[in-house]
């Protein structure tokens, strides 16, 4: 039977660890929107089919579609965040870690918002969830290979598969003979549907936090329990909407200014290279970074093209996402540390 909401109150009501895990599961949302949304409109703002501000709304409206519509099929995205790893040591203790998961995937989104660097929340998710585990177990018995396994495959479909993607939607583009405002055009829908499978996307990721979360406050956390309520997939919907509306013109210029220069061509044949990509990603169950995919898709169009990528840029990017993995990892860990010793 879904958890209601009134149920989920119930939990809130004097445990503080869960509160604190929906509060700075909610902010991560909001970062998400706010640092992530921005690749999906990248090339639409930056080749001057959209200005910002209505590109942002229209970005956030289908978050927020995607969310829903997407999450209501097939949820098996969510369900892997969900069982990345076993939480022992009592209610209290499991809460505990998982709040101090959050916080490190708050700090780190902080600081890659700073820098102006697109790296990817979904995986510094799963990774400060599964080092905060393993502060409390004491060890790595407690982490799901299976899921890693997952998580890893949908980081080979994201990069190496958006890169040819991207790559070869620019050969096919190039024998088409429309104007740029054609182009332009046609990069509406495409960076609809980006920010649509965004959505699909990292909004189950979190609403597997938040059912994981609840699931621990009961002292279970079994897989039989996970059914995703229709309130919890509007609430992550909204916090991931309103993220969006926030904007990120730093991440846009790096995507879209700093590491390719994009036409309108260029900035078609990323869209529909990254939208093949996600598709087939969110049918698999396979949880894949958005920005990962996105910026392979466009790297693999600055290859083809004659407009080529800022190497020094993408090496900056691609040793922050290689990092995110340990790094986050290890403040997971450290971080559960410091608040189960509290």
């Amino acid at each position: 039977m879904p958890l209601s909401f009134f149920d989920f109150l119930g939990q809130l009501s004097g445990n503080y660890a869960l509160f604190g895990t929906v509060l700075l599961t909610l902010a991560v949302l909001l970062v998400n929107g706010w640092t992530d949304a921005p690749n999906a409109i990248a090339g639409a703002v930056v080749t001057g089919a959209l200005p910002f501000r209505p590109a942002v709304l229209m970005a956030a409206v289908c978050n927020f579609l995607g969310v829903l519509c997407v999450t209501s099929v097939n949820a098996s995205v969510a369900e892997t965040v969900y069982s990345i790893a076993s939480f022992g040591g009592g209610p209290r203790a499991a809460l505990t870690a998982l709040c101090a998961a959050m916080t490190a995937i708050v700090l780190w989104a902080g600081l890659a918002w700073f820098f102006g660097i697109p790296t990817s929340e979904s995986h510094a998710l799963v990774a400060g969830v599964s080092g905060a585990a393993a502060a409390l177990e004491g060890s790595l018995s407690c982490i799901r290979w299976d899921c890693w396994a997952k998580v890893l495959l949908g980081l080979i479909l994201s990069t190496v598969a958006g890169f040819w993607a991207g790559r070869w939607a620019l050969r096919q583009l190039k024998s088409v003979k429309l104007s740029d405002c054609t182009f332009r055009i046609f990069q509406l829908p495409g960076a609809a549907a980006t920010a649509f499978f965004h959505g699909a996307q990292d909004g189950q990721k979190f609403i597997g936090v938040f059912l994981l979360g609840s699931a621990l406050a009961q002292g279970r956390a079994d897989e039989g329990t996970f059914v995703i309520p229709l309130w919890l997939m509007g609430l992550c919907a909204v916090f991931m909407a309103l993220g969006t509306l926030m904007g990120g013109r730093r991440i846009i210029d790096t995507v879209g200014r700093e590491m390719v220069s994009l036409g309108p061509r260029e900035g078609l044949a990323a869209d529909l290279g990254n939208i093949a990509c996600l598709f087939a990603a969110t049918l698999l169950g396979l949880p894949v970074s958005t920005t990962h995919t996105r910026t392979a898709a466009l790297l693999g169009v600055g290859s083809a093209g004659e407009r080529r990528p800022d190497w020094p840029v993408a090496i900056r990017v691609a040793l922050a996402w290689l990092f995110t993995f340990p790094g986050c990892a290890a403040v997971g860990y450290w971080m559960a540390k410091l608040f189960l010793c509290a």
